[in-house]
C-alpha cells in the first residue's frame, strides 16, 4: 500500500494534528474508549477522528469500529466536517456525520474551543450476525460525550438558569448563584453559545455494509430490497413479507429493479457520447486483459499504438473475453440509433452500459454496486468502492499497481469533480463513496 500512500490514494486529505493540547484531548477520548493514550506528537485524522497512525500504534484498524457497528467518533475541531471518511463498514457513515455537523454546528464550534467531543453512532444491534440485524437499523442516535464534561456542565447550568428564572427566591440562594458563576467560568454564556447538541437522531436510509461480502440495502416508500450473496445468513428469511431479495449474481433481476425504480440511467447518446463512458470502459477492459494475460507487461508505454498492436497480436484472446468488442459495438449502435437495445443483450452485460441516475438520492450507492459488477474498471471502483478497490489492488502485480497509480494520479486526483461530472454526471464536492 506504500505506493498508494505516497500518492495520496489512501489516507489522502487527512487533517494533521500536532498541537500538544489537541493530542492531549485525543488521548482523553482514547482513554474513555479503553485504549492506551498515544505517545505520538503528530497524527492525521479523518472526519470521524480515525487516525492511521493510531491504528498502526494500537495494531487495530477497527479501533473506532468495534464489531463493525456502533461507529465511534472523536471530534477535535469543526474542520473535520470537510474531511473524508477513510475507514468504515457502512457507506453512509460520512453522510450521517455530515448531518450531525450540520444539525449541531453551533454546539460543535463552542465545545471544541475548550474540549473534545466523542461518542458512538448507536444503532439497535451490537453484533451483525445476519441480514436481519442490518434491516433492523432504521435510525441511529449519536451518543455524545466530552472529556471535560462540558456538555454535563452546560446542562447543569441551563437547569440552574431555568430555576433562577422561575423561582421567586432563587436570587437569595448563594450556593446556587456561586455554582452558576463557577460553571459559567468554564462554559461561558450558554445563552449565546449552545454547548449541547440537540439533533442526535437521524434516519438510516439506503446503504451498503461490508458484512457478508457486501450487502446493499435499498429503501423505497413501501418496500426494502436487499442485494447481496445468497449465502449471507438470513437471505430470503428475514422479513420475507416486506423485503425483496436479489442475489448479487442475478444481473437480470438487478437490472429490472434498478431501472423500474428510476435509479438506473440507460445508455442514450445524449449522455454516452459527451461522457466518453463507453470508451473509458473499453480502455479499462483492455488494460485488465493485458494484466491477466501478460502480468509483466509494462503499461507505462501503453499508448494507443502499443495497445492496438497488442490487441492485434492477441485478437483471439480479446474476442474470447468479449468485453472490448461488446463495448465497441455498443458505441456504434449509440452513434447510429441513439440508444442500445438492452433486452437483446446478455443480462450480465446490460449493467456494464449503465450508470446511476445523477440526481437520484441513491446515486453513489447505485454507482458503488455498478462498479463492483465491473471490477476491471479500477477508476470507477476507486471513486465509488474504495474498499473493493484496495482489496483488488493487493492482488495486482507490481507493474500493474504502478499503472493504476499513474492513471488515477493523472486522470482523477487533480480533476475529481470534473471527472465525476463527465463520466458519471455527478455534480458537487461530495467525496464520500
Amino acid at each position: 500500500m506504500k505506493h498508494l500512500v505516497d500518492n495520496e490514494l489512501i489516507y489522502g486529505r487527512l487533517l494533521k494534528i500536532d498541537e500538544p493540547h489537541l493530542i492531549g484531548r485525543y488521548n482523553k477520548a482514547l482513554d474513555a474508549f479503553g485504549f492506551v493514550p498515544t505517545a505520538l506528537a503528530s497524527i492525521r485524522i479523518d472526519m470521524t477522528g480515525f487516525s492511521p497512525e493510531i491504528a498502526g500504534e494500537l495494531g487495530d484498524s477497527q479501533y473506532l469500529d468495534p464489531n463493525g457497528v456502533n461507529r465511534r467518533f472523536i471530534i477535535l475541531t469543526p474542520e473535520q466536517e470537510n474531511l473524508p471518511v477513510v475507514h468504515t463498514q457502512f457507506s453512509n457513515t460520512a453522510g450521517l456525520m455530515h448531518e450531525f455537523f450540520d444539525g449541531n454546528r453551533r454546539a460543535v464550534y463552542a465545545v471544541t474551543i475548550k474540549d473534545v467531543l466523542y461518542g458512538e453512532i448507536e444503532d439497535p444491534v451490537e453484533v451483525v450476525t445476519g441480514v436481519e440485524d442490518l434491516l433492523s437499523i432504521e435510525e441511529v442516535r449519536f451518543r455524545v460525550m466530552s472529556a471535560e464534561d462540558m456538555l454535563g456542565k452546560a446542562t447543569e447550568l441551563r437547569a440552574l438558569v431555568d430555576r433562577l428564572q422561575i423561582s421567586k427566591d432563587g436570587w437569595r440562594d448563594d450556593a446556587m448563584l456561586g455554582r452558576m458563576v463557577e460553571l459559567a467560568k468554564q462554559t461561558g454564556d450558554i445563552r449565546q453559545n449552545a454547548l449541547v447538541p440537540d439533533k442526535l437522531v437521524f434516519p438510516h436510509q439506503s446503504y451498503w455494509a461490508s458484512h457478508f461480502g457486501g450487502v446493499f440495502i435499498f429503501r423505497d416508500d413501501r418496500t426494502t430490497t436487499v442485494i447481496c450473496d445468497s449465502h449471507a445468513p438470513g437471505f430470503r428469511r428475514s422479513r420475507p413479507w416486506e423485503v425483496s431479495y436479489i442475489d448479487i449474481s442475478d444481473h437480470a433481476r438487478m437490472f429490472d429493479y434498478l431501472s423500474k425504480t428510476g435509479r438506473l440511467q440507460l445508455p442514450r447518446a445524449s449522455w454516452v457520447e459527451p461522457s466518453g463512458f463507453f470508451t473509458h470502459r473499453a480502455d479499462m477492459a483492455i488494460a485488465d486483459l493485458v494484466r491477466v494475460a501478460d502480468p509483466a507487461a509494462d503499461l507505462a508505454k501503453a499508448d494507443p499504438v502499443w495497445l492496438q498492436t497488442w490487441m492485434h497480436h492477441n485478437a483471439g484472446l480479446v474476442a474470447e473475453q468479449g468485453i472490448y468488442p461488446f463495448l465497441q459495438e455498443a458505441m456504434r449502435e449509440v452513434a447510429t440509433t441513439g440508444q442500445v437495445k438492452m433486452r437483446e443483450l446478455r443480462a450480465d452485460r446490460r449493467l456494464m452500459l449503465c450508470r446511476a441516475v445523477p440526481d437520484h438520492p441513491d446515486q453513489w450507492l447505485v454507482n458503488r454496486l455498478l462498479a463492483r459488477l465491473a471490477p476491471f474498471d479500477f477508476v470507477s471502483r476507486f471513486v465509488f468502492d474504495k474498499q473493493g478497490f484496495y482489496e483488488a489492488y493487493e492482488g495486482y502485480s507490481e507493474s500493474y499497481r504502478a499503472h493504476v497509480v499513474n492513471v488515477l494520479s493523472a486522470t482523477y486526483l487533480n480533476t475529481k469533480a470534473a471527472l465525476r461530472s463527465r463520466l458519471y454526471g455527478l455534480e458537487g464536492p461530495q467525496d464520500d463513496a
